[in-house]
């Protein structure tokens, strides 16, 4: 038997640790918890009664800028709610009316668009869309992850599900029949470009060309 054969007899009981450690470090990337952030909010939007809420996901529409995108539409008879969802670490800064917001790690400091700001972006959009009036649009933000806002936020700016939850239920106003909600179903599915990596790959080009 040669040297290598021997040292290959010899690791192969420990061949397991290499795929486990390639597990770990996915996991712990921000891509798969961001994912992971974005499922759980589905999850969860996806347990509110069928009968008066519809839930969108990963929706890319055409808008004057290119396009953009929107991580849940939720069409109900009490509203259209437009959920975005962030996932960060460290202690959060912003406010309202602030353009950007901060983060800040340990001692590192980075900066990001105000997420309400962005969503507005969306609701615009539906609004052109669908033909009626932004009072029925609610801008839902919801972070998940570890992060901590360390400045008093709005009641739509959530740090958990729950309170996500609770801050669409809380809602109950009927402003829509069921027609009305498939109709604005129909006109969001009919509009958006068709999900894959091409239209990914194309939305993000539209915002590098929009922050040029």
């Amino acid at each position: 038997m040669d040297i290598a054969s021997t040292v290959f007899n010899a690791l192969q009981p420990l061949l397991w640790v290499i795929p486990v450690l390639i597990l770990i470090y996915i996991i712990k990337t921000p891509w798969f918890k961001g994912c992971a952030g974005e499922r759980l909010v589905h999850f969860c939007l996806k347990r509110l009664p069928k009968s008066d809420y519809k839930v969108l996901k990963d929706i890319t529409l055409p808008c004057e800028s290119g396009s953009t995108q929107i991580d849940h539409i939720v069409v109900s008879k009490y509203g259209i709610f437009v959920v975005e969802t962030k996932n960060m670490k460290g202690w959060i800064f912003g406010g309202i009316y602030q353009p950007m917001w901060q983060q800040t790690f340990f001692k590192r400091s980075s900066v990001f668009k105000n997420p309400l700001h962005q969503n507005y972006k969306h609701i615009k959009t539906l609004q052109s869309l669908l033909g009626i009036d932004d009072t029925a649009f609610h801008s839902v933000i919801v972070f998940v992850g570890e992060g901590v806002f360390k400045t008093e936020m709005p009641e739509n700016v959530t740090k958990s599900v729950r309170s996500m939850m609770k801050y669409i239920r809380s809602f109950d106003t009927v402003i829509f029949n069921e027609q009305q909600l498939q109709t604005f179903i129909t006109d969001i599915e009919q509009s958006r470009f068709k999900p894959g990596f091409a239209t990914d790959f194309s939305h993000v080009q539209s915002l590098k060309k929009a922050d040029k």
